[in-house]
């Protein structure tokens, strides 16, 4: 299958504070670049691989250094009982597919929602939301198991109750160090908790990631908005990998992939169907605006309380 590449080299726009000129001290094409990977993943685990690649070897050969898969990029069942069955552990085949892959292309992969059985699948029988952290030679360098489930019931969208079969993980992860900067694990209903990335930040987050599935309902409400919300708020770029379309019968996703600059802008976003989307990351614009607006100076603790603890 050959898919249409949504780019949009987009440098970061320049706004009344900081001067464009001072925003971006370097040449953008020597900034790192990322690629946003949109998906529309089924219960076939291998086509959804097949499709998975492709993006990823297009991601390499473009010259990205970190390529971003949305939440379920492994598969999307039909029901719980169907996800249980599909599911693998983190030694399981399909992940030693991704590692096989990332050290092929010689980039990082950011696996945004991986059906994990853990240690304790045969206490338990459930799951967990595993965001997968691989470095260019496909060793595992984080992992996190998504916190907050999404139970929830949207007139219009169908009901959602992702804890009938998994777990909530037990911890934050500490940002990762990677080509790009230092990247923040989330998984989609997180970014409804402003607390996980006020406490990413704290830890030093440069970069916020959401690999989401999003519904038809809640995605054109509240998607965008929440993104740029974490954005503004934490002063992070903020990365958005997104399933889209119809997965099965029963189930489809609003797709909209994006990254979002410190200051809130949209500078990259896929269009409809699978894709990617490339954006550059500056740090040294993420580090002036912190500057020039140190909103963390400003928090008042004596107030309200330390909301999004610092992690250990």
């Amino acid at each position: 299958m050959i898919f249409e590449l949504r780019k949009r080299l987009t440098e970061e726009k320049g706004f009344s504070l900081i001067p464009r000129a001072m925003a971006i001290s370097s040449s953008s094409w020597e900034l790192p670049l990322v690629a946003v990977c949109q998906v529309t993943s089924t219960p076939d685990k291998q086509q959804n691989f097949k499709t998975c690649a492709e993006l990823v070897r297009e991601a390499a050969r473009l010259g990205a250094c970190l390529a971003f898969l949305p939440e379920a990029f492994d598969f999307i069942g039909r029901d719980p009982e169907e996800t249980l069955h599909l599911s693998e552990p983190l030694g399981g085949n399909l992940l030693g597919e991704y590692t096989q892959l990332a050290r092929e292309c010689g980039l990082w992969l950011s696996l945004g929602g991986f059906h994990e059985r853990g240690q304790d699948w045969e206490q338990t029988q459930k799951i967990y939301n595993c965001h997968v952290i691989l470095n260019n030679k496909g060793s595992v360098v984080a992992t996190y198991r998504k916190t907050h489930l999404c139970d929830v019931e949207i007139p219009g969208q169908g009901p959602m109750h992702e804890s009938n079969s998994t777990i909530p993980g037990p911890s934050l992860e500490p940002p990762v160090s990677t080509p790009a900067g230092k990247v923040g694990l989330a998984i989609c209903y997180d970014i409804r908790f402003p607390e996980l990335s006020l406490a990413l930040v704290q830890a030093g987050a440069e970069i916020l990631t959401y690999p989401s599935a999003f519904g038809s309902v809640t995605g054109p409400a509240h998607w965008e908005v929440l993104l740029r919300a974490r954005a503004i708020e934490t002063q992070c770029y903020v990365v958005a990998a997104a399933q889209c379309g119809r997965h099965h019968e029963k189930r489809a996703s609003y797709g909209h992939s994006m990254v979002i600059d410190p200051w809130g802008t949209v500078v990259a976003r896929c269009s409809e169907g699978p894709g990617l989307c490339l954006a550059r990351i500056d740090l040294n614009y993420l580090r002036q605006m912190r500057q020039h607006l140190p909103v963390f100076q400003h928090r008042r603790p004596d107030l309200y309380g330390s909301v999004g603890h610092p992690l250990s």
